[in-house]
C-alpha cells in the first residue's frame, strides 16, 4: 500500500514540474487556463520561462473569432523572458540570459528572409507564428523557433517593462513611418489612439515629422497622445476632421495618414486625409470587405502610395528598440496601465476589450 501511495505522489510531482499553466483557445469567445505540457527544445529552438507578456489587439480579434486560429492554440506574441533550455545548434547565448523575442520570428533563411521581407518569412504573414501558426506567450514557458535569429539580449540596465511593448506594438507603430519612408518636415495624420496609434505617435516623432496630428476621441487616449509627441489630437465626434487638418496643412493635406485601427471609416478618413501625391501608411488589422472610395482616390490618378507593414521583428530589430529605450529617446512604459497574474488573464481580456479603467496596454505577469 505504501509503495502504491509513494508511486501516485511521485506522478503528481512529474507532472506538476512537467506542466506549466497556458491560456488556451477554444473557440470564439471561449477562452481560459489549461495546464498543458512545458515545451521542450530541439536543434535550432530554445524554451524560455516567461516573466512578462500582455494582451493585443489582435488578441480581442482572434478571440471574437474575427482572425481565425486552431482550436487549442495558446495565444499571444509578445514575450520577455529567461531562457530555460536551448536546443543544439545555438551559439552565444547560456540558460539564464534575459531575452527580449519579437512577435514576428523570421528563420533569416528563406527566400523572403533574404530578401529583406522579414515578416512574410516563408509566404504571406508568415513570420507572425506566436499565437497564430504556433503555441504563444500567454503561458509560463514559449517555445522560440529559429532562436539563434530571434533572441535578442536584454541589457542589465533595463528592465522587462521598459522593453516588453517593443516586442510588438512599438515596432509595428514605429514601422508606419519607416514604411512610409516619412521624411524630416512632413506633415502627419494618425487616425485611432490605441497601443498600435499612440507607438505611431512616437515613431514619426523620432522620425522628425514637423505637424504631428492625432485624430482620437477617448480623452484618457487623447491625452496620453499629447505625452507620446502629437502637436494636436483632434476629436472626430466633435469637430469635422479633414476639414480641420486640411486647415491645418493650408489647405493641402498631410504627406503621410497612418491608419491605426482597422475599420473602413479610418481607411477612408486617412485617405481623404492625404495631399495629392502622400502616402497612407496602414497598420490596422481589417475583418469583413475594405473598399477604396474613388473621389479621395482621385479614381487611382493622384499618385497616392497605400503601404501596409506587418510588424518587424528578429533580434536586430528588437535590439535597436533597445537602444532607444537605452538613451532615453523612448519611454513606453507610461502605456502600461494594468498589470494582472496569469491566473486572472480573462478578467484582464474583459477589462481591455471593453477599454474600462482608462486601460491602454495589459501587462501580464505569469
Amino acid at each position: 500500500m505504501a509503495t502504491i501511495f509513494q508511486e501516485r505522489i511521485q506522478q503528481k510531482q512529474m507532472t506538476a514540474t512537467s506542466t506549466m499553466r497556458a491560456l488556451v483557445f477554444r473557440g470564439p469567445n471561449q477562452i481560459g487556463i489549461e495546464h498543458v505540457p512545458i515545451p521542450k527544445a530541439g536543434p535550432g529552438e530554445a524554451v524560455i520561462r516567461v516573466t512578462l507578456t500582455t494582451i493585443c489587439g489582435t488578441d480581442l480579434h482572434i478571440l471574437r473569432g474575427e482572425y481565425p486560429v486552431k482550436t487549442g492554440l495558446i495565444i499571444g506574441h509578445e514575450p520577455v523572458g529567461i531562457i530555460h533550455e536551448l536546443g543544439v545548434g545555438l551559439s552565444g547565448y547560456k540558460v539564464g540570459d534575459r531575452v527580449l523575442v519579437g512577435a514576428i520570428t523570421p528563420c533569416g533563411q528563406c527566400n523572403y528572409c533574404l530578401s529583406g521581407d522579414w515578416s512574410q518569412c516563408g509566404g504571406p504573414i508568415g513570420g507572425w507564428k506566436f499565437g497564430n501558426t504556433i503555441n504563444g506567450a500567454q503561458a509560463e514557458y514559449l517555445l522560440v523557433p529559429n532562436a539563434q535569429a530571434n533572441l535578442a539580449k536584454i541589457p542589465d540596465d533595463l528592465r522587462d517593462e521598459q522593453v516588453i511593448l517593443l516586442a510588438d506594438i512599438a515596432s509595428t507603430g514605429i514601422s508606419a513611418a519607416e514604411s512610409a519612408d516619412l521624411q524630416i518636415g512632413d506633415s502627419v495624420a494618425i487616425f485611432a489612439q490605441g497601443p498600435i496609434g499612440l507607438c505611431a505617435t512616437a515613431g514619426v516623432k523620432l522620425k522628425g515629422a514637423s505637424l504631428i496630428i492625432a485624430v482620437e476621441s477617448d480623452a484618457v487616449r487623447a491625452q496620453m497622445a499629447k505625452r507620446m509627441g502629437a502637436d494636436v489630437v483632434l476629436n472626430f465626434k466633435e469637430i469635422d476632421v479633414i476639414a480641420e487638418v486640411k486647415r491645418l496643412t493650408d489647405g493641402k493635406g498631410v504627406d503621410v495618414a497612418i491608419e491605426a485601427l482597422g475599420t473602413q471609416g479610418t481607411f477612408e478618413n486617412a485617405l481623404r486625409a492625404l495631399r495629392a501625391g502622400g502616402t497612407l501608411s496602414s497598420l490596422g488589422v481589417y475583418s469583413g470587405k475594405l473598399s477604396v472610395p474613388l473621389e479621395p482616390f482621385a479614381a487611382g490618378l493622384g499618385d497616392h502610395k497605400i503601404i501596409t507593414t506587418l510588424c518587424p521583428g528578429g533580434k536586430e530589430r528588437m535590439r535597436r528598440l533597445m537602444e532607444l529605450v537605452r538613451h532615453g529617446r523612448l519611454d513606453l512604459t507610461l502605456l502600461l496601465t494594468h498589470t494582472f497574474p496569469l491566473d486572472r488573464i480573462t478578467e484582464a481580456y474583459k477589462l481591455f476589450g471593453e477599454r474600462r479603467e482608462g486601460v491602454i496596454k495589459v501587462a501580464i505577469k505569469p
